[in-house]
């Protein structure tokens, strides 16, 4: 069913909420209720499958965990929740997701009592979850598939059991589950778990996987299509724009906006971790030093320091966090002004996904993202398949203020070797990443700038890598200083490279380079034929060696029956004629001549 983007209050809500659960959602200071929640709540609570599609940032989280601890509350009223039964099951895509839940969860929990959560994600040691739960048990699980998946097939930790009692098995952003290949592990938790449950299914898009999970996981599921007025799958209140900088400039102008809009918090959205860790060395060092904006970094690679930098910029009153797409989806930090894109997202909906980092519970928000020249194509695309209206914004850098950015981070790179190779692995990753876009008819890899964009990056030198080969390089500011003289910033790895140096200047080889592929040295045509020749004949003694082999080794397996080839010839002839005897094809006397008796 579709439902209109009204509000109502909670008094309004047609199932009535224990008084506990009430106390929780007054905690938030929320008066009315969101229309995925005005659509969502009763239907749960009604005993019915969901499967719920609403735009990013209007308020998915409660609308699920409010009837999560109402149903709990109630089989309350039978039974008391033991320590080790597992009630209800909350499955987000990424550690972020899963402890922002857990936060929000806890806030209600602080009004409910005899009702206890555990958190099960990636990133600390198994066991350690196996010991709190065997210890602290939980009636509510918040989770990562891998995880929840590893832990169920665990002897020492009897999930199985306890997942018995499930009243609510809840899927949140289920798209990005999907879409990061957990499709096997819900499967194998679907497997485990009871039939006679509640399941919820949460998105702010629906996918031909989406739909496939509803019909394998779902029983005659309630679908709600929460949408807003326009018909487009952003908040109202958010404002999207985008600027075309120079092929060489789209860092000297993402550095003027954030000085003429005065950003105090935002994201920056960059196409890989490479980058993410190149950027975050050099805008605290040089760049934003005017701005005086603190500068955090968080990806997918890192493990257990994601937790403490988000808490980290979340309480921060000003901060741009640069990030990749693990930041894209369910995270909520309302205070968040802008949503920065250094690029076009790997496909469409990541676009909805990352912009909708702002302008969350009808706060007022924007995004901007710097396109090429070559790229401009990319707003219609996004205009008709996302029907998102992006407003131009005029470039605010200009060419002096290009040349300086770039080389101020090249002055950088010459006093630092590992700054320089951070720089080259990350336009590296840069090129490789854009070349694997889903949109590759509008943003093709042989109409990129690849000098203008090395440029960007103030790169020393073009690295080394195939895409480079036959393209027009003329757009890079070459530069005559000896890269091999630049040092390690870290006395003790520049004493190691200076030892491998004199040894390759000694050998020729550089130590502990393992050469793959060694090209031999040509020789003459006659001399390539013999060693043919030579290779087949051989060939054919060994294939004549073994059949000699194998006719001996028959030979022996004859001769240990005690019979003859010639002897099993006869017996055959004989009991031929024994048969036509039979049969009365021959007389007795034909019979006695043909074996000799006659």
């Amino acid at each position: 069913m579709e439902i209109k983007p009204t509000r109502k209050t909670w008094d309004e809500l047609t199932v009535s909420l224990h008084s506990e659960v009430m106390n929780g959602i007054k905690s938030f200071n929320f008066p009315t209720m969101t229309p995925v929640q005005a659509a969502t709540i009763p239907q749960l609570l009604n005993k019915k499958d969901v499967a719920a599609e609403a735009v990013t940032g209007s308020g998915k989280t409660l609308a699920f965990l409010i009837p999560l601890l109402e149903m709990l509350k109630r089989r309350e009223v039978e039974e008391k929740w033991k320590k080790y039964q597992i009630g209800a099951i909350v499955i987000s895509p990424t550690r972020e997701l899963a402890l922002q839940t857990k936060t929000v969860l806890d806030q209600m929990l602080d009004h409910i009592q005899n009702l206890t959560t555990i958190l099960f994600v990636g990133g600390n040691n198994v066991e350690e979850d196996v010991r709190t739960f065997n210890k602290n048990g939980g009636n509510i699980v918040i989770c990562t598939p891998g995880r929840l998946e590893d832990l169920l097939s665990k002897k020492d930790i009897n999930l199985p059991n306890s997942v018995k009692c499930l009243e609510l098995l809840i899927l949140d952003e289920a798209d990005r589950l999907l879409d990061l290949g957990f499709q096997k592990s819900l499967d194998t938790i679907l497997s485990y778990l009871p039939r006679q449950r509640r399941t919820g299914l949460f998105s702010a898009t629906q996918t031909k996987e989406v739909e496939n999970l509803i019909r394998a996981g779902l029983r005659n599921p309630v679908l709600v299509s929460v949408s807003a007025r326009d018909k487009h799958s952003t908040p109202d209140m958010l404002n999207n724009y985008y600027v075309l900088a120079r092929n060489d400039g789209k860092l000297a102008t993402l550095l003027a906006f954030l000085e003429t809009k005065n950003v105090h918090k935002a994201l920056l959205f960059l196409p890989t971790c490479a980058c993410v860790d190149y950027w975050s060395k050099i805008f605290p060092r040089i760049i934003l030093q005017k701005l005086k904006l603190p500068i955090m970094a968080i990806h997918g690679k890192m493990k257990d320091k994601r937790k403490k930098i988000l808490d980290k910029f979340r309480d921060a009153d000003k901060g741009l966090l640069l990030c990749t797409d693990v930041m894209a989806r369910g995270i909520d930090i309302p205070e968040v002004e802008w949503v920065l894109q250094w690029d076009p997202p790997s496909n469409a909906s990541s676009f909805v996904h990352r912009v909708g980092r702002t302008a969350r519970q009808g706060n007022q928000g924007s995004a901007l993202i710097i396109l090429l020249e070559s790229e401009e194509s990319y707003v219609n695309f996004i205009e008709t398949n996302q029907r998102l209206k992006l407003n131009k914004l005029e470039d605010f850098a200009n060419d002096d203020r290009v040349r300086a950015v770039r080389e101020s981070i090249r002055n950088l790179l010459k006093s630092d070797r590992a700054l320089m190779e951070k720089a080259t692995q990350a336009y590296v990753s840069h090129v490789r990443a854009y070349s694997k876009h889903e949109c590759s008819l509008l943003l093709r890899v042989k109409e990129l700038p690849l000098g203008a964009l090395a440029a960007t990056y103030s790169l020393l030198q073009l690295p080394k890598m195939p895409e480079l080969k036959h393209r027009d390089l003329s757009d890079f500011p070459e530069t005559d200083i000896d890269v091999a003289s630049i040092p390690y910033r870290d006395k003790n790895r520049e004493a190691t490279r200076q030892q491998k140096l004199t040894q390759y200047k000694a050998t020729g080889v550089w130590p502990g380079f393992k050469q793959k592929f060694v090209k031999k040295a040509t020789e003459p045509w006659c001399k390539t034929k013999q060693n043919k020749e030579a290779r087949k004949e051989k060939k054919l003694k060994r294939k004549q060696a073994k059949l000699a082999q194998s006719d001996e080794q028959g030979k022996k397996r004859k001769s240990k029956a005690g019979i003859s080839a010639e002897d099993l010839e006869e017996l055959r002839k004989d009991v031929a004629l024994l048969k036509k005897l039979k049969r009365r094809k021959i007389t007795d006397e034909e019979y006695d001549k043909e074996i000799g008796l006659g």
